[in-house]
């Protein structure tokens, strides 16, 4: 159904005809060549710049060689009713009436499986959020959160298998500041004691919420010693963040397969074995840590430290994974993680990493090529920064301070359709600006209802006239009949498989609400048109009068229900 890559293999294969027959000539394969819909102003259906590309094999200018090549495409492709050229040298295709009708009677069809690209079939393991449980999600893990789910529906959507993971990083300095914020509370609810006045502390008012469900549940008695109570009340501080996280999740639509806790990796002596492993194949090496970039050597105290040979895999430098004083790094844990990922037997591993992360992906790529004997690929999706506006004013935010803006926040001020919508409005590797105002008006301006209101607005036509649009079939005898306005909207439509692949092949998933925004705003022009001129209307008289115009709307309204289905957002019938 991919209409551009289907034609770009018979304009491939039927090239090759022509350099049999000697009309033309080219090397054994053409690269770089692109079929895809033509500029509105050439009145077309879809363009192929192969005359730019062979012009200097065929010594023609390519305004010429596209002259000579119409003339064969006219006369073997019967489905074209017209081929035009245009400068520079792009050959302009115009399809029959009688294609755009089997190709709509074959999306309705399709339905729900329009846009499928079956390319392949891939077992994925995708960690994404990973978020430190240490307290509730924030606005700044909410894009990525929301980006890991939307690309594991999208390879769904093609039929891959998709295992969903959360890595709980339960270990480390980070977690007994946390229990100790957590014992503080405590302390001040129990005994009135003041909160210290610690940087390293954590004093939101979670933690308070935390150490009142803890003394409620009465499961440790005696708070006199944190030492001899730290391992217990850090399993409760833990459960009860992690329930926390959970529910922040579900709120937002996104539900793990499972959530893997560093703690228990570290248990099962996982970093042990896997370092031993790599010091078998000679991955790993004690040496000396040179002075880090910036530093005066004089200054750089140098020692002999545990190393991973990363730049043998791609990295800058090689990596430190145990300290002096023998403890491992959080890098050497991480590579005890990325081994337990690869045992299990995943074709491809994604991440989804926050910005401050970026740095991290040299090094953690180098330890799986190194681990799997560069079997198994390793993905990074790296999300920017989300910047808050409400009145014109930036949202701070701070998780030492307690006082930043939490997924619960954000989702209780706009609903979870507009966070998961918006949070993927823009490419993952550059800042998004999330406007509390726009998100929230009922206009053009706010993407997310815009989109809502066209599948909203096809539903009440049918309504209308009494049909369900969830059960209606297509008469295969109709007589096709659509405007140019709307064969504008259907050629729309007919990029929808090849925003799916592209959205799927480089896992860009903000390529789809662009695409169905643009899709909507086609929609929405067309029936104010109506408003002035009467032949425009989808309804005349109670009757829909042409049916070729329910077929465009249902190929809509399949359009705009499977991309919204991706990106997890709601299409409400009626608004």
């Amino acid at each position: 159904m991919n209409i551009f890559l289907n034609y770009k293999k018979k304009f491939l294969k039927y090239l090759l005809s022509l350099k049999k027959k000697k009309i033309i000539d080219f090397p054994e394969d053409i690269k770089n060549l692109t079929v895809e819909i033509s500029p509105k102003e050439q009145s077309s259906d879809m363009s192929c710049n192969v005359a730019m590309l062979l012009s200097k094999y065929n010594n023609k200018a390519p305004i010429d060689l596209a002259d000579k090549l119409k003339e064969h495409f006219k006369e073997d492709f019967n489905e074209f009713q017209d081929v035009k050229s245009a400068r520079p040298g792009f050959l302009n295709f115009s399809f029959k009436s009688e294609f755009w009708k089997k190709y709509i009677i074959e999306i309705l069809k399709q339905d729900s499986k329009f846009g499928i690209d079956n390319s392949s079939k891939v077992n994925y393991n995708l960690e994404f959020v990973s978020a430190n449980p240490t307290g509730p999600m924030h606005v700044g893990h909410c894009r990525g959160a929301i980006l890991g789910d939307v690309i594991a529906n999208l390879l769904k959507f093609n039929g891959n298998k998709v295992h969903k993971e959360y890595y709980v990083n339960d270990y480390g300095g980070q977690i007994r500041n946390f229990v100790q914020s957590v014992y503080y509370r405590i302390l001040e609810i129990k005994e009135d004691k003041k909160f210290p006045d610690d940087k390293d502390l954590y004093p939101g008012n979670y933690i308070i919420d935390i150490a009142e469900k803890i003394l409620k549940e009465k499961k440790i008695k005696n708070f006199s010693n944190f030492d001899k109570i730290y391992n217990s009340l850090s399993e409760e501080s833990l459960n009860s963040s992690i329930k926390l996280i959970k529910k922040n999740l579900k709120d937002l639509g996104i539900r793990h397969d499972i959530f893997v806790k560093e703690s228990q990796l570290i248990k099962k002596k996982l970093v042990t074995k896997v370092i031993d492993k790599l010091k078998k194949n000679n991955h790993v090496y004690t040496g000396k840590l040179e002075a880090p970039k910036g530093e005066s050597d004089k200054n750089w105290k140098s020692r002999d430290l545990l190393l991973f040979r990363s730049t043998k895999f791609g990295d800058d430098a090689d990596r430190v994974i145990q300290k002096e004083d023998k403890s491992w790094t959080y890098f050497a844990n991480d590579i005890a993680y990325h081994s337990y990922k690869i045992d299990r037997k995943f074709d491809v591993l994604i991440n989804i990493l926050g910005a401050d992360h970026a740095g991290y992906i040299k090094r953690i790529k180098a330890a799986v090529k190194a681990i799997s004997n560069n079997k198994v690929e390793l993905i990074c999706k790296v999300s920017q920064l989300v910047k808050l506006f409400k009145e014109g004013k930036p949202f701070k935010m701070s998780k030492r301070k307690g006082d930043y803006i939490t997924a619960e926040d954000l989702l209780n001020e706009v609903g979870k359709d507009s966070v998961r919508f918006i949070m993927l409005n823009r490419s993952n590797d550059v800042e998004l600006d999330f406007d509390f105002q726009k998100v929230t008006e009922k206009s053009k301006e706010n993407p997310v209802f815009y989109v809502q209101y066209a599948y909203a607005r096809i539903n009440s036509i049918f309504r209308l006239i009494k049909l369900d649009i969830d059960k209606y079939k297509i008469n295969k005898d109709f007589d096709f009949d659509l405007n140019n306005h709307e064969l504008e909207i259907l050629r729309k439509i007919s990029e929808w498989p090849k925003c799916i692949e592209m959205s799927y092949k480089k896992l860009e998933p903000h390529r789809i609400p662009y695409y169905l925004y643009d899709l909507s705003t086609l929609f929405h022009s067309y029936w104010n048109m109506g408003k002035e001129n009467k032949s425009y209307r989808f309804i005349q008289d109670g009757k829909i009068k042409n049916n070729s115009r329910l077929t465009l709307l249902k190929a809509i309204s399949i359009v705009i229900q499977n991309g919204m289905s991706i990106l997890g957002v709601s299409t409400p019938k009626s608004m």
